[in-house]
């Protein structure tokens, strides 16, 4: 973070620094929501949640070393108080942000793969100069200028994620922090009962490549035709990725291995080089063009980028995490969230990495779908019934659609059940599988089945 005394973080964010506050005390950051993550020369932000209320941590943060608290009322440490703690925070984004005059702001986003895709652009950035970007998916109006925060006068590239849990909000997070560049990713299914159907969503993805200057570029998928049609809305000059022969940045002679990780020719407008991903899935495919789409416009030469994309290894947790058990029992974890899409691309994984094995699966009740709800969880269970799986178990609230279209799609007798949580899922399978077995493990956010697969590996270590 570039340092600033407490009087200048209070007028940035139209504060008022508390009795025992030092006006000229230096924020070195990092900021921080959460006391334990806290270090000399911090600030906290206090952030009244539905569990637990930042301001009670106050002092705990300032013992650990917070130079002051960013909160709605007087605590026990000095604390600057605003009005609104959230707005606070994006004006103090915000500022710093305008102050990064050498960094170029990238932003990534699409309604599957932007953890993937930012992880790997950010490599590819960092074989350029000093890059910062959001540690998992820190995505939202509390992540995204924390994000930002933690950029300085060193840092060449700032790589963020952008999600939209509505219209709007994509547009109010480039006003903190304006990308020069801008990648859409896909248009699919995920928080289809909030914006109400995909050409909504797609709307709603485009205000990214709208905040572009005219001087920017944007990075769009020329496999998908609700990405591809942003091209019209906006100045920038557009370059397109993907398998198509119309895309600039593409993918020919794809092929898998027999752990489901893709190898391909990368072919760029400079010319092409082979690469060989170290990630699970021929999904990740898309992903690493859209980041070497973004590398090429910032002028990596091609081996470079197919070197780095070939070298490049999950970075965040929960994604296509493959492990293997000492009985050879393989555990994928790709539990980190779900839709209609990924789920789609996890069982088209399993298949490959279970291929001549016994196939097992653990998954939930898809959220956020709206009136659409029922049918597409029922045609989740179709896909997992017609997957060839030995046993399925679902677990959570709202199984039964998901049941249903499992045991319609499934064969005679095949072993299907319903448990309550990641804990039971664990324990129903540990007495299914044998050694060789494969499982996946995917489901949304909220059920937390990480825990499942987590559970399930340490199972097999402890035999």
């Amino acid at each position: 973070m570039i340092p600033l005394p407490l009087a200048r973080i209070a007028e940035i964010t139209s504060g008022a620094l508390s009795g025992s506050a030092d006006p000229r005390a230096v924020v070195r950051g990092p900021v921080v929501i959460d006391s334990r993550a806290v270090e000399p020369g911090s600030l906290f932000v206090a952030i009244k949640g539905a569990r637990a209320d930042g301001h009670d941590f106050a002092a705990q943060a300032v013992k650990a070393g917070a130079v002051a608290v960013l909160g709605t009322r007087p605590t026990e440490a000095p604390t600057v108080i605003v009005p609104d703690v959230l707005g606070a925070l994006a004006d103090l984004a915000t500022a710093v942000a305008g102050t990064l005059t050498g960094t170029t702001v990238i932003g990534v986003t699409g309604s599957a793969g932007k953890t993937t895709t930012k992880d790997l652009l950010a490599g590819l950035t960092g074989r350029v100069g000093p890059t910062v970007a959001p540690v998992g998916s820190q995505n939202n109006e509390i992540g995204h200028p924390l994000t930002v925060l933690k950029a300085d006068a060193d840092t060449r590239f700032l790589v963020l994620e952008f999600g939209a849990r509505d219209a709007g909000h994509i547009a109010d997070l480039t006003r903190i922090a304006r990308p020069s560049i801008g990648m859409v990713l896909n248009v699919g299914t995920a928080h289809l009962g909030v914006f109400g159907g995909k050409e909504a969503i797609a709307k709603a993805k485009g205000e990214l490549v709208e905040s572009l200057p005219s001087d920017g570029v944007a990075i769009l998928n020329a496999d998908d035709p609700l990405v591809s049609e942003m091209a019209t809305r906006t100045s920038a000059r557009v370059t397109f990725f993907g398998r198509s022969p119309a895309a600039h940045v593409r993918a020919e002679d794809v092929r898998l291995d027999e752990r489901g990780r893709a190898a391909f020719t990368l072919r760029t407008p400079s010319g092409s080089a082979p690469v060989s991903l170290l990630l699970y899935g021929e999904h990740a495919v898309s992903n690493a063009l859209a980041a070497a789409a973004a590398a090429y416009e910032l002028g990596l030469p091609v081996a470079t980028i197919a070197a780095e994309l070939s070298a490049a290894e999950p970075r965040s947790r929960w994604r296509m995490e493959v492990a293997d058990r000492p009985d050879g029992v393989t555990v994928i974890n790709d539990a980190y969230n779900a839709n209609p899409d990924s789920m789609r691309a996890a069982f088209a994984s399993l298949a490959v990495l279970g291929q001549g094995r016994r196939r097992f699966a653990v998954i939930a009740a898809l959220r956020e779908l709206g009136e659409e709800s029922a049918a597409l969880n029922h045609d989740l269970g179709r896909l997992a019934g017609s997957a060839g799986l030995d046993g399925l178990v679902v677990a959570g609230p709202d199984a039964e659609p998901v049941l249903s279209g499992a045991m319609e799609a499934g064969p005679p007798g095949a072993r299907i059940v319903h448990v309550a949580d990641a804990e039971a899922a664990a324990a129903e399978l540990a007495g299914w599988l044998r050694p060789g077995d494969t499982v996946l493990v995917k489901g949304p956010r909220a059920m937390e089945l990480q825990r499942a697969a987590e559970l399930l590996l340490a199972g097999g270590a402890r035999q």
